[in-house]
C-alpha cells in the first residue's frame, strides 16, 4: 500500500498540471453539453420512498446491489487500467497523473456534474438515476483499486516474469495466471477499504438534488435521508441498525471468505503461523455449484487463451525513424495538445468568471483555507488518539484478532448516519457547526489512520522487538526511537488517505440537517453542497476545481515530502 502511495506522489509536476487541466476540461465539457441540451427534469419522487421499517429489508437489498455493481465495474477498471499503466510507458505517463487528479476530485462533485447527463441519456426512466448512483459509487472505489493493480504489476518478482517468458505464455495467460493472482491480496484489502469509503456516500448517491428537484432511489441511504429530513429519530435508528447488520453481513459473508481464499496467492517460502479462516469459505468449497462455476471459468479462460494465440501475430520490426523526424513529430504532437488545452482552459475561465471576473475564485479560495484547517484538525486529533492505540493493537496478537475485524466494520459503517445525533447535540449545547464539522469529518476519516497503523505495527520485525525488550528500552524512549519511526511509512499512507477522505466528507459535514434544523459551516464543502442543491453549475464547477487544486497542492507540498522522509529514514 505504501509503495502505491509513493508512485502516486512521484509523477512529474508538469504531467500533473497538464492532466489536471484535461480532467477539469472534461468536467467543463459535460457541464456545457448538459446546459446546452436543456434537459427537462422529471418531478421529484421523494414521496415514493416509504419510511415504514418493514420496507428496510428490500431497501437493503437495493443498496447492496448498487454497491456490488459499482464494485464490479471498479475491479474491471482497475484490472485494465492498472495493468496498462504498468506495462506501457506512454500510458503510465498519462494514466498515473490522471488517476491522482481523479482521486482528488470530490465524489459528490462527480455526482452533481454528471447526474443531469445520465437523466438526459434515459429520459423519463429511473435508469438514469440508477446509473448516476452507481457512477458515484464507482468513483469512490475505482481509483484506489487501479493504483493497487498498477503497483502489484510493477513489483511482481523477476522470477515470475522470467518463468512466463520461459514457458512462452501469451498475453492473456500472463495476465490471468500471473498478474491477477499476484495482485489479488492487495486488490481484496483495497477493495474492502474502498467499499467502506463508498458506504459513506450512499445517502448522497440515493438522494440526489438537481436544480431544486430532489430524487430518491429505493435504498437504505434514501430511507435515512428522508427520515433525517422529517426529523424522525426512530426511523433514523432503524436505518442505523439495518446498515450495521448489512455491513457486518458483507464483511462476514463476502470479505472474510475472500481474505481467507486469497492466502493461496501469498508468495512465501514458509507457511505462516496463523492464517485467516472462514466457515463460509469452507461451506462454499464443499458445495458442488461453486466447483461447477470454477470449471466453467477455467474452460472460458482456456478458450480466450486459444483465441489470443490464434489471432496474435508476431511483431514486425518497424523501420527505424530518424531522430530528426521523431523530434518533429513530438513537437507537432505537443503543439496540438498544448494548443488544445490552452484553448479549452481559456473557455473554462471565461465560463466561470463571466459574472465576477477572477474575483469568482476569491470566495472558494478563502473557504478552502477554512476547510483545510478543519482537515488539519481532523488529522492531528486522529493521530493523537489512534496512533498509540493502533500500535498497541498491532503488537498484541490476541487483541489484534479481536480488534481488527471491529475496525474494518467501523471503517465500513457510513458515519453520516450518525450526523442527526451529533446535530441534535450541537443544537442542545450551542456549539457552533464551524467546530462541530471537525467531529463530523473525523467520524469518516479517522479509521484510515488506525487501519494503517495497526498494519504497520504488525509488520515490525520480531527481532527488533526482541532487541528492544532485551535492552530494556521502555517508556517514552521506546516510543520515540522504535515504535513511532517503525510505523511512520504506514502512518503516511493512512494520513494521505484520511486527508482525501476528510476533504470529501466536508461536503456533507459542513451542511447538516435534521428535521427543520439546518446548520451550515463556513467552508468549501458547504459552498459545493449549496451549489449542487441550487443547480448552480458555474459555482459547482468552480468549487470542485478549487478543492481538487487544494488536494493536489497539499499532496505535493506535504505528503510527498513526508513520504520521502519516511522511506529514507524510517523504512525497515
Amino acid at each position: 500500500m505504501s509503495a502505491t502511495i509513493g508512485r502516486r506522489l512521484s509523477s512529474p509536476l508538469p504531467a500533473d498540471v497538464l492532466v489536471a487541466v484535461a480532467v477539469f476540461l472534461i468536467l467543463f465539457l459535460v457541464v456545457r453539453i448538459v446546459s446546452a441540451a436543456d434537459v427537462p427534469l422529471p418531478p421529484s419522487n421523494d414521496s415514493e420512498i416509504s419510511t415504514d421499517p418493514t420496507s428496510l429489508p428490500y431497501y437493503a437489498l437495493c443498496s447492496l446491489l448498487r454497491m456490488f455493481v459499482g464494485l464490479f465495474f471498479s475491479y474491471a477498471f482497475a484490472l485494465i487500467f492498472g495493468y496498462w499503466a504498468a506495462h506501457s510507458l506512454k500510458a503510465e505517463r498519462i494514466l498515473v497523473p490522471a488517476l491522482d487528479v481523479l482521486q482528488s476530485v470530490p465524489v459528490l462533485g462527480f455526482l452533481s456534474i454528471t447526474v443531469t447527463a445520465f437523466l438526459a441519456l434515459f429520459p423519463g426512466s429511473q435508469l438514469g438515476l440508477e446509473c448516476a448512483a452507481i457512477f458515484a459509487i464507482f468513483t469512490a472505489q475505482a481509483w484506489n483499486l487501479a493504483f493497487s493493480m498498477y503497483n502489484s504489476s510493477l513489483t511482481m518478482s523477476k522470477e515470475l516474469t522470467e518463468m512466463s517468458a520461459l514457458f512462452g505464455l501469451n498475453s492473456w495467460l500472463r495476465f490471468w495466471r500471473l498478474e491477477v493472482p499476484n495482485a489479488m491480496i492487495g486488490l481484496i484489502w483495497n477493495g474492502m477499504m474502498s467499499m467502506g469509503g463508498a458506504w459513506f456516500f450512499l445517502t448522497a448517491a440515493e438522494t440526489i438534488s438537481v436544480s431544486g428537484q430532489s430524487y430518491s432511489l429505493p435504498g437504505v441511504g434514501a430511507y435515512a435521508g428522508i427520515a433525517i429530513d422529517e426529523g424522525n429519530m426512530g426511523h433514523v435508528a432503524w436505518a442505523i441498525v439495518t446498515m450495521a447488520v448489512l455491513v457486518i453481513l458483507v464483511n462476514v459473508l463476502f470479505w472474510r471468505p475472500l481474505v481467507a481464499w486469497a492466502e493461496r496467492f501469498k508468495n512465501e517460502q514458509s507457511t505462516a503461523a496463523s492464517t485467516p479462516k472462514s466457515a463460509v469459505l469452507n461451506i462454499v468449497r464443499a458445495a458442488r455449484l461453486p466447483s461447477g462455476v470454477g470449471n466453467a471459468r477455467r474452460s472460458a479462460s482456456g478458450q480466450i487463451s486459444l483465441a489470443v494465440t490464434r489471432f496474435s501475430r508476431p511483431r514486425r520490426t518497424l523501420a527505424t525513424t530518424s531522430a530528426a523526424k521523431r523530434r518533429l513529430w513530438d513537437a507537432v504532437f505537443w503543439v496540438v495538445v498544448l494548443g488544445g488545452l490552452a484553448f479549452g482552459l481559456y473557455h473554462l475561465l471565461v465560463y466561470v468568471t463571466k459574472d465576477s471576473g477572477f474575483g469568482t475564485f476569491l470566495e472558494p479560495l478563502g473557504l478552502g483555507f477554512l476547510t483545510m484547517l478543519r482537515v488539519a484538525a481532523v488529522l492531528v486529533l486522529s493521530t493523537l488518539i489512534w496512533v498509540p492505540i493502533g500500535i498497541k493493537i498491532g503488537l498484541n496478537p490476541k487483541l489484534s484478532r479481536i480488534a481488527q475485524p471491529l475496525v474494518q466494520i467501523f471503517a465500513s459503517f457510513p458515519a453520516n448516519f450518525l450526523f442527526p445525533f451529533v446535530t441534535t447535540f450541537l443544537v442542545a449545547t450551542g456549539i457552533s457547526i464551524n467546530w462541530g464539522a471537525i467531529v463530523l469529518m473525523m467520524l469518516g476519516a479517522q479509521w484510515y489512520i488506525l487501519f494503517n497503523v495497526i498494519a504497520g505495527a504488525q509488520a515490525m520485525p520480531s527481532d527488533l522487538r526482541e532487541a528492544m525488550s532485551n535492552m530494556r528500552v521502555g517508556g517514552w524512549l521506546w516510543w520515540k526511537r522504535f515504535a513511532l519511526p517503525a510505523v511512520m511509512p504506514a502512518y503516511v499512507t493512512g494520513g494521505i488517505t484520511a486527508s482525501g477522505g476528510a476533504w470529501n466528507a466536508s461536503i456533507v459535514a459542513e451542511v447538516v440537517s435534521f428535521g427543520s434544523t439546518t446548520l451550515t459551516a463556513a467552508g468549501l464543502g458547504a459552498y459545493i453542497s449549496e451549489a449542487s442543491e441550487s443547480g448552480n453549475q458555474q459555482q459547482l464547477l468552480t468549487g470542485v476545481i478549487v478543492m481538487s487544486v487544494f488536494v493536489l497542492v497539499i499532496n505535493r507540498m506535504l505528503w510527498k515530502r513526508l513520504y520521502a522522509l519516511s522511506e529514507k529514514r524510517y523504512s525497515l
